[in-house]
């Protein structure tokens, strides 16, 4: 573990993997700092910390799993050929893959309730586009590297889009405003 100072409020913790990042952000939560917010393999600490006072990172075996969300999507993006061709793959292989794993949320950002899903098929790991779209509808279900996600509201993006989901990430006006959080666990459904 590396913890280092993020400015003049805040440190910047980096750990091994995403399972450690999780399982930091969780100890620390109802400490009384500021915020906690876990990255893929980091945790940012906004407020007094001592870093000597640092909990044990390590994965504990009787953390609860997070929320189980089902998804429907309907497989119908614009990138599914192409993601079927670059992993040597046909589109129904795409949709079959897609949907096989349960996903875990290894943290949420680029736009409010963006959900960064990893534990997917290998064979899915396809690069971002070089071509960023200017508009991705809400709602579109994607991929890039080992990452699925879905986009919460209109945005550019560069993710290969793979399908579209009714189901809304991010409502302001719901409690919490974020329907996933870091470990949460989710599952697509092919509609």
């Amino acid at each position: 573990m590396n913890v280092r100072r993020a400015g003049d409020r805040a440190w910047l913790i980096e750990l091994d993997d995403n399972a450690e990042a999780r399982s930091l952000a969780r100890q620390l939560q109802g400490r009384g700092f500021e915020d906690v917010v876990p990255g893929h393999r980091t945790v940012l600490v906004v407020g007094d910390l001592d870093p000597a006072d640092l909990p044990d990172p390590g994965h504990a075996p009787d953390e609860p799993e997070g929320a189980l969300h089902e998804i429907p999507v309907a497989y119908d993006g614009p990138d599914v050929e192409e993601v079927a061709a670059l992993a040597g793959i046909d589109a129904d292989d795409v949709v079959a893959r897609h949907c096989a794993p349960i996903y875990t949320v290894a943290f949420l950002g680029f736009v409010p309730g963006f959900p960064y899903l990893v534990g997917g098929d290998p064979t899915l790991e396809v690069p971002r586009r070089s071509d960023p779209r200017v508009r991705v509808p809400a709602g579109s279900v994607a991929i890039a590297g080992p990452y699925s996600g879905i986009y919460p509201r209109e945005s550019p993006g560069g993710w290969r889009l793979v399908g579209h989901t009714e189901v809304e990430p991010f409502d302001a006006e719901r409690t919490p405003a974020a329907l996933l959080a870091p470990g949460d666990r989710v599952c697509f459904v092919a509609l």
